[in-house]
């Protein structure tokens, strides 16, 4: 018969398992609640945008309608009769070439954002309707196929409950039946010792008494024995059969398991995946055809408005005040052309039409000339100072109106608040303190410069006089010589004026490590950004060389290069850092919800690892948990590391669903990097190099990616002057 304790420990086996069914089977039910949580979500998203673009379909077609009215309402005053022939002419002006050709700009957008309403409402709102349509339709199908495999998976784990309750009965038998023959067996020797003890006595017998009692008792002993050899024959009978069955039926158990065991594991890593992908059937590529659409129908439009803003621009490039005054004189070369030269107009029958010079007026017209080429010396050196300060102030002018202040990509640094356009603008151009300033220094400079422009033209018509008499008055004497020294030397000022225009830890692993943990703890993005690959060339076969070219306080190399030297180092293993025979155990562990319980785990699987390949994984593990310390500087958390380092460390096995197998190998390296002291062993129980964080004098990032500090340029020193003085206000800048 089997012990009480023995019995309990069958109860107890019963019950694990009826416990870890249970779990499965409760496992599966949420997996049917979470697809039917995507597939609501899902529904949901194809709802929301649909909502979304038949809005954003209306909000367009009033956008356009408005645009229309705005550009109708100024091309009709544009062809309205009054005036038509000026503003004919006027319109091959570059300023009004501007002007129309907005006004186009403006009826090519209307037009755009009505093809934009109809393509949302006839086009992207029925890609959307089919696909949350197909969606529902496909989940349906491929929740009763995953119905009937949880059904099929539950028929499986049940026929093992079946063998294993087999196996614990036929086991049960086998144990009492070797009992009773113990038992049997226990008996025969008891009878045969009595025997033995009945013929060994001492006791003086005559011939005829021990005659008497051998032919009493020998009938009953041979009885007995017979009966009790009999009995055992028959147990050990039953024993042997027993005892078959029992083998039997445990053979039966172990195959049942295994094959229990295979289907669990194929409906977690296969049959889940293939479910998923049977939901997710089409409607990944729907979308991205859905939303391809909405791409090109938004690109076309931007197409169109770049197409007629480069029109535009050109314009605006072609806006030129010596070439529009051209134009205008051209056009208007009536109005602007010089009248006819007065003739003299004689007296009295006066015929002489030329000055005279002949005495007693020869010496009288000498001296006047004379003064008249003193005066002009005088005045053009003094008009040439003026000419100097109106060009200088005119210099001013330009750089103040032409100052390249048109550029608000910043209002449209949008954060992810969605701050208002206005308050974004407030801080532009228009609300800047100086603006007041500027303003009053530019009209200031304005004035100042009118007042030079009107002393300048009042001085030059002067000269222009005083010019026409001397020279006549020369011509009349005859005289050749020139005055025009002055006048040389402005051309001279005026010209210059134009001139001013093999060990524990490889050497490639240690010195690439060391690098970093120096310099590049706080870069952002590394191991997820490439590096050169030149630069990485370059390091690696240096490395291949003997060399160490890290080696030093230098820090001139880009550190994108250096993480990308070390992943390419894993990754040109021959073998995995973690070999693909502990795959499957160290995958295991992903299901438990504790990541104490699954670094216990995994410190189990690893222990069977050679000691060299645990020395690495703990100097690179240990460097890992030490980077992502500093995640909010380089934005890399033990999962982003996970995700770089995943599929270099660990390769997923063929045969294997790589996308699903892939995210439960991330997991896992996310987790070693979290629990890497409580996995690796430490110095004492692993002998070998261990990585140690550095000083604070070295945490802190001092490589060349790191921005400097920003200095702020000094402002541009000016010359102000008022309108009393023959100076100007001229930006000096450096």
């Amino acid at each position: 018969m089997t012990s009480p304790a023995k019995f309990r420990k069958d109860k107890e086996i019963v019950a694990e398992y009826e416990t870890q069914v249970k779990e499965i089977r409760a496992q599966l039910v949420e997996q049917l609640k979470c697809l039917d949580q995507q597939c609501e979500l899902r529904v949901q998203l194809l709802q929301d945008l649909q909502d979304f673009f038949r809005k954003k379909a209306e909000i367009e077609v009033d956008y356009s309608r408005n645009l229309e009215k705005l550009a109708e309402r100024f091309l009709t005053k544009t062809r309205s009769t009054k005036d038509h022939l000026l503003k004919k002419e006027q319109s091959i002006l570059s300023p009004v070439n501007c002007w129309n050709l907005l006004l186009l700009q403006v009826k090519r957008e209307s037009r755009d954002h009505a093809t934009l309403s109809d393509l949302y409402l006839n086009n992207i709102i029925p890609r959307f309707a089919q696909i949350s349509e197909d969606s529902g339709r496909l989940f349906k199908k491929s929740k009763e196929v995953g119905v009937q495999l949880q059904e099929d998976l539950m028929k499986v784990l049940n026929e093992l409950y079946t063998v294993m309750k087999t196996y614990h009965m036929y086991n049960t038998d086998s144990i009492n039946a070797e009992s009773k023959l113990k038992e049997a067996e226990k008996q025969e020797e008891k009878q045969m010792g009595r025997s033995g003890r009945q013929d060994d006595r001492q006791t003086p017998r005559s011939p005829d008494t021990l005659a008497s009692i051998k032919s009493d008792e020998k009938p009953v002993r041979r009885s007995s024995v017979k009966k009790i050899e009999k009995m055992k024959e028959k147990r050990q009978a039953k024993y042997t059969e027993n005892k078959l069955k029992a083998i039997k039926a445990r053979n039966e158990y172990l195959l049942a398991l295994e094959a229990t065991n295979g289907c669990v594991f194929k409906y977690y890593i296969h049959d889940l995946s293939d479910i998923i992908d049977c939901c997710d059937l089409g409607y990944h590529a729907s979308l991205h055809r859905a939303l391809r659409t909405y791409l090109s129908a938004e690109q076309n439009v931007e197409t169109s408005k770049h197409s007629g803003l480069e029109t535009l621009e050109g314009a605006a490039e072609s806006l030129e005040a010596n070439g529009d005054k051209q134009k205008l004189m051209e056009t208007y070369n009536n109005v602007f052309c010089p009248p006819a030269r007065f003739d003299f107009q004689s007296h009295m029958g006066d015929t002489m039409g030329v000055m005279c010079a002949q005495q007693p007026v020869e010496g009288d017209l000498i001296q006047r000339c004379q003064q008249l080429q003193s005066r002009l010396s005088t005045l053009k050196i003094e008009n040439d100072e003026v000419k100097k300060t109106m060009e200088a102030t005119l210099s001013t002018i330009q750089d103040m109106v032409t100052v390249e202040d048109y550029d608000v990509s910043e209002c449209f640094h949008h954060s992810n608040s969605m701050e208002s356009v206005k308050s974004t603008f407030s801080e532009s151009y228009l609300s800047k303190p100086s603006l007041a300033k500027r303003r009053a220094n530019q009209q200031e400079t304005e004035q100042f410069y009118f007042t030079k422009l009107k002393e300048f033209l009042e001085g030059r018509n002067l000269i222009t006089k005083l010019e026409a008499k001397h020279d006549l008055i020369q011509k009349t004497l005859g005289e050749s010589q020139k005055t025009d020294c002055c006048l040389a030397s402005g051309r001279r000022n005026s010209s210059v004026r134009k001139q001013d225009s093999g060990e524990a830890i490889p050497l490639m692993v240690e010195s690439c490590i060391r690098f970093i943990s120096r310099h590049g703890l706080q870069h952002e993005g590394i191991f997820r950004v490439s590096g050169s690959q030149v630069e990485v060339n370059d390091i690696k076969n240096a490395f291949e060389r003997g060399e160490d070219p890290l080696a030093g306080d230098q820090n001139d190399h880009d550190m994108d290069s250096i993480a990308g030297v070390l992943k390419l180092y894993f990754r040109g293993l021959d073998h995995a850092l973690f070999p693909k025979e502990v795959f499957h155990d160290l995958i295991s562990c992903v299901s438990m919800e504790s990541l104490q319980e699954r670094a216990v785990h995994i410190k189990k699987v690893l222990q069977s690892l050679p000691s060299k390949t645990l020395i690495i994984m703990r100097y690179l593990f240990a460097f890992l948990n030490h980077l992502s310390q500093y995640s909010e500087e380089n934005m890399m958390d033990p999962y982003n590391l996970a995700i770089c380092f995943g599929p270099t460390l660990m390769s997923v096995p063929e045969g294997h669903d790589q996308v699903s197998c892939q995210a439960h190998v991330n997991e896992l390296i996310k987790t070693i990097i979290i629990h890497h002291d409580t996995i690796f062993p430490g110095p004492q129980d692993l002998q070998g190099p261990v990585y140690t964080i550095p000083g604070a004098g070295d945490d802190f990032c001092d490589s060349p990616h790191c921005e400097p500090p920003l200095v702020e340029e000094p402002a541009p020193e000016t010359i102000s002057v008022g309108h009393n003085s023959e100076d100007v206000t001229v930006a000096l800048t450096t």
